[in-house]
């Protein structure tokens, strides 16, 4: 096994290395003579240079090792991509408009960086946030009440069944209609996209433990609060982060598609509305950037999170 891990290693190492040599042909950075396409030297290299990245990732993923061997298969296979992207939209001259090269998003993020920190706290920190809180806040409560007094589930559930039908494009110009341009109105879209498979998936978890788990609660006399706090919110748990996890990039999602229909002169969804409207795409492409950085920060975070708290769960054991 070690002897594998220096292998794939120092393949990946040599790879990378490769890498850098080709990204120092002419094509690569640009300067080719205008109307002169890349030379057979340079595609031969580049059809090589793909071959070795697809081997150096097949390597680095038939290890069995640990959390690290992940990660790191993970972000060389994401280096790939944002190398091929860089070298090959240099290469084809392909219009910036259509798709600028990494190097000029990070320079744009570089450039306006507190611009996109100003987005960044109007749509993440103020109506991502707070509505994904409160969203995934009301559906658990809902459903408790739901499993609680069942006579509820015919009134409540196919009442809160319809809040997953409401278009999105119809609720957005709504919610800034009833709460204004600022963020509670994107909090409340959030909110609306988060309650139902919050509610969902607690119902099915607080079903989830087994019956002879309950039977013995019950010939321990523990009522309905005592079963629930000490086995049913436990068994629910994997089917709670679940919906966290899913809501968590609904969210995002979310608030900045309902910016899209009015937002103060701030949001990631407004930069994204109004800079590709002036045709300035690299800050559109960074704007997009901060949001998938955002929401796999977000993702990894409660991956984390429920591995502490459903430790001992088969689904989290084998992570």
């Amino acid at each position: 096994m070690r002897r594998q891990r220096w292998t794939a290693g120092l393949f990946a190492l040599a790879s990378l290395l490769c890498a850098a040599l080709l990204f120092l042909h002419p094509a690569a950075q640009g300067t080719l003579p205008e109307g002169s396409p890349p030379g057979t030297l340079f595609w031969a290299g580049t059809v090589l240079m793909a071959a070795l990245a697809v081997q150096s990732v097949r390597l680095l993923a038939a290890l069995d090792g640990s959390r690290w061997i992940v990660l790191a298969t993970a972000a060389l296979f994401g280096l790939w991509i944002v190398y091929f992207w860089q070298l090959l939209v240099v290469a084809c001259e392909v219009p910036r408009v259509l798709l600028p090269p990494p190097g000029l998003i990070l320079q744009s993020i570089s450039e306006h960086s507190d611009i996109l920190w100003g987005d960044f706290v109007q749509t993440v920190l103020k109506a991502v946030l707070i509505g994904w809180v409160l969203g995934s806040g009301l559906g658990f409560a809902v459903a408790v009440a739901i499993d609680r007094l069942p006579f509820l589930q015919r009134g409540l559930l196919p009442l809160a069944s319809l809040t997953s039908t409401v278009p999105l494009v119809a609720m957005a110009p709504i919610a800034v209609m009833w709460f204004g341009f600022e963020w509670p109105s994107k909090a409340a879209v959030v909110v609306l996209m988060t309650f139902f498979p919050m509610m969902v998936s607690t119902l099915a978890g607080l079903k989830a433990s087994g019956k002879l788990e309950r039977e013995l609660m019950y010939s321990y006399a523990a009522g309905y609060h005592r079963t629930l706090l000490a086995l049913r919110l436990p068994a629910s748990m994997p089917f709670i982060f679940g919906a966290l996890k899913v809501n968590a990039t609904l969210a995002l999602s979310g608030a900045i598609v309902a910016e899209f229909f009015g937002s103060p002169t701030a949001g990631l969804g407004f930069r994204i509305s109004t800079e590709a409207s002036r045709m300035n795409m690299p800050l559109v492409w960074s704007a997009i950037v901060v949001a998938a950085v955002t929401g796999s920060l977000a993702y990894a975070l409660l991956v984390q999170c429920e591995r502490r708290v459903a430790f001992w769960h088969p689904s989290v054991r084998g992570l």
